[in-house]
């Protein structure tokens, strides 16, 4: 996606020209997540709803997510990209896809949502001064999200898709247990005009090297989408793996 690769380009960029201070600091991280959907979908007005697991058997969605994040002082600057793709085969009737009568019969669908998250973080609490360094502050967040669905049977393709770009307000916090070892959590929620966005997750980070390290943990998301003739009620949730780079 052209506008997840500039946003991401462009904040590398940044955090490449700023010299590297006390309390200034750029990360990259790359990460292999696997979530689990859940939820209901549907398509066109008076569209049927369709449980993503039980009526279309979507299957976890196994991918790479990538952040890159700068820390000015008090102050952190985000953005993450969230590719998800799943793929599922059921058996079921009397579905209006679209404004269209699908054919009873196996159905093979796909979900596809890609996840662009752009964050700015003030930290309240941002404290060296005791055995364990303690970071917490208020986080805003865009989640912009396009999602494209599509089911197929025998004499039928149908799809539909939506671009919406969802705030959410939350908090972020850290503590770094040692020089080489910390917890981060972090989670976000908004809800307006029928369209919401839950945002939690936690892991534990671990480097032996000041500038590499890797981390592991579990997220979990909610999201309401109901624009664009396509209506989303789900939940992802799954744990993930990576490595980051910090300078």
């Amino acid at each position: 996606m052209n506008i997840s690769r500039l946003t991401l380009a462009t904040l590398f960029s940044v955090c490449m020209a700023l010299p590297a201070m006390a309390d200034e600091m750029a990360s990259i991280k790359a990460a292999y997540i696997s979530l689990d959907p859940s939820g209901d979908i549907a398509a066109g007005l008076g569209g049927t709803r369709m449980d993503i697991d039980s009526d279309l058997g979507m299957d976890k969605s196994d991918t790479f997510t990538a952040e890159v994040a700068l820390q000015l002082g008090d102050f952190r600057l985000g953005a993450a990209y969230l590719p998800l793709s799943f793929d599922g085969v059921g058996s079921t009737s009397g579905i209006i896809f679209n404004g269209l009568p699908v054919p009873a019969g196996p159905i093979t669908s796909k979900l596809d949502a890609d996840i662009i998250d752009v964050s700015l973080t003030y930290f309240l609490f941002n404290m060296d001064d005791l055995p364990t360094r303690v970071q917490l502050g208020i986080e805003g967040a865009v989640k912009i999200t396009r999602a494209e669905t599509s089911l197929s049977t025998l004499g039928f393709t149908e799809s539909v898709s939506g671009t919406v770009p969802i705030p959410t307000i939350g908090a972020r916090a850290r503590v770094g247990l040692a020089d080489f070892a910390a917890i981060n959590g972090r989670i976000g929620y908004l809800g307006y005009a029928g369209n919401s966005f839950l945002d939690a997750e936690a892991n534990v980070e671990f480097s032996p090297l000041p500038a590499l390290g890797a981390y592991a943990g579990y997220r979990y998301i909610k999201i309401k989408f109901d624009e664009f003739d396509m209506f989303l009620d789900a939940r992802f949730s799954g744990a993930f793996a990576g490595a980051f780079v910090r300078f």
